[in-house]
């Protein structure tokens, strides 16, 4: 999809964006994928699927030991959003607009970083063959942070099983993300800068964000928002 109409008033509470039909929000851990999901499919009338990593029966365990624990974790993540994804496949004929807080292609980026040269050739070779399955975002939404704003999120969010999580694999993810999302190509994308705005708390940053959202685009857009927290 290369593009949709714009909204012919200010109304947010209804879809105006109706050549489109799947939205995903991606970012590193801590950016507000989730916050940001819930709030723009609330005021779009969306259909809201999150990846549920809190399932994760490995996720604890991979947060205090991850070399021990990285593969069944990575594998798991892997085998459940692909099962999202083919759900994306049933019509809604509620909905006209489905948004993500994620992409299938992010367990790979975190599977770069955790596993090692054996287990990224096993887990390449199944996720090789579920991504011939699986359909792509008419529109990316790349939220993006510095590392010290991710670390400042994660621990004012207080989840007992990032409690370990270190600063020096946020980084490392952080980068993964940048390196991969400024060469992404495959689809519409929106990257905005998050360090300056808080689209949770403050109404105005939120409007400002869906405003720019709904312009046409066709290949890279950057958004940096210049409203203060």
């Amino acid at each position: 999809m290369s593009g949709y109409d714009q909204c012919p008033d200010a109304s947010f509470g209804k879809n105006c964006m109706r050549n489109l039909y799947y939205v995903a929000i991606e970012g590193t851990i801590g950016v507000g994928k989730t916050s940001l999901a819930k709030l723009l499919t609330d005021r779009l009338s969306a259909k809201l699927v999150l990846e549920t990593f809190e399932d994760n029966p490995f996720l604890a365990d991979f947060y205090d030991d991850p070399e021990a624990h990285a593969f069944q974790t990575q594998l798991w993540f892997l085998l459940q959003r692909y099962q999202q994804q083919q759900d994306l496949r049933q019509v809604d004929m509620f909905h006209n607009l489905i948004i993500t807080d994620y992409m299938f292609v992010k367990d790979r980026l975190f599977a770069s970083l955790n596993l090692n040269e054996k287990e990224i050739s096993l887990y390449d070779t199944v996720a090789n063959m579920m991504e011939r399955n699986v359909i792509h975002p008419d529109l990316v939404i790349f939220l993006q942070a510095d590392t010290d704003t991710l670390m400042r999120n994660i621990i004012g969010r207080g989840r007992e099983y990032e409690k370990n999580m270190s600063e020096d694999y946020i980084d490392a993810l952080n980068q993964v993300y940048n390196e991969y999302f400024f060469r992404y190509q495959d689809t519409p994308l929106v990257i905005i800068n998050t360090n300056n705005i808080d689209f949770v708390h403050n109404e105005d940053d939120l409007d400002e964000v869906i405003n720019y959202i709904r312009q046409p685009v066709t290949g890279t857009k950057f958004f940096n928002p210049t409203t203060g927290l």
